[in-house]
């Protein structure tokens, strides 16, 4: 049985705007416009099953976007959407070079040293505006007593990434 694609979450509905249907968006996406190339949207609330929505347009307000939603035209309806998230297709987004990586892609992976220490797993990722950093999580009782390590992310720290293996590779000492 085929798995269906789950969206992926790019942003987030905010406030209200006006009193025909506009609503502000807060794109998680590097470049926030992006977000508007890629089709088609869906939107959730906590806890709530993906539904598919379709804006009619967008233009930028102050230092972010707002977004008229197809088929909501005054304020009321526009307002059950706010704090909903907007979803993405991993299918729909732009293919990346060899080499480039979303952080999607790298949570979950082992990261292994040149030595084959373990050092845990990828929890999450984060940026520190020079470069990006991965928050290791460190397997149980870690050797060092470390209980998550953060590993920037650069060419000159990490050797490889194994997407089929399940492993990023890096040249990092356990002790640092």
């Amino acid at each position: 049985m085929e798995r269906k694609e789950e969206p992926e979450v790019m942003g987030r509905f905010g406030v209200v705007y006006g009193i025909k249907g506009w609503l502000k968006v807060i794109s998680f996406t590097q470049d926030p416009e992006s977000l508007f190339s890629y089709t088609p949207w869906f939107f959730r609330h906590k806890g709530q099953p993906w539904q598919p929505i379709a804006f009619e347009g967008y233009r930028r307000h102050g230092d972010g976007f707002i977004a008229k939603i197809k088929n909501i035209d005054v304020r009321e309806e526009a307002q059950s959407l706010t704090n909903a998230e907007i979803g993405i297709l991993g299918s729909s987004l732009p293919k990346l070079a060899e080499g480039e990586y979303r952080w999607r892609d790298l949570i979950g992976l082992a990261v292994v040293n040149r030595d084959n220490y373990e050092f845990g797993q990828v929890s999450s990722m984060m940026e520190t505006g020079s470069n990006d950093v991965m928050v290791v999580k460190a397997k149980p009782n870690d050797e060092y007593g470390q209980k998550e390590r953060l590993i920037p992310f650069l060419p000159h720290v990490v050797d490889s990434v194994d997407l089929e293996n399940q492993t990023i590779h890096v040249d990092w000492d356990p002790d640092f």
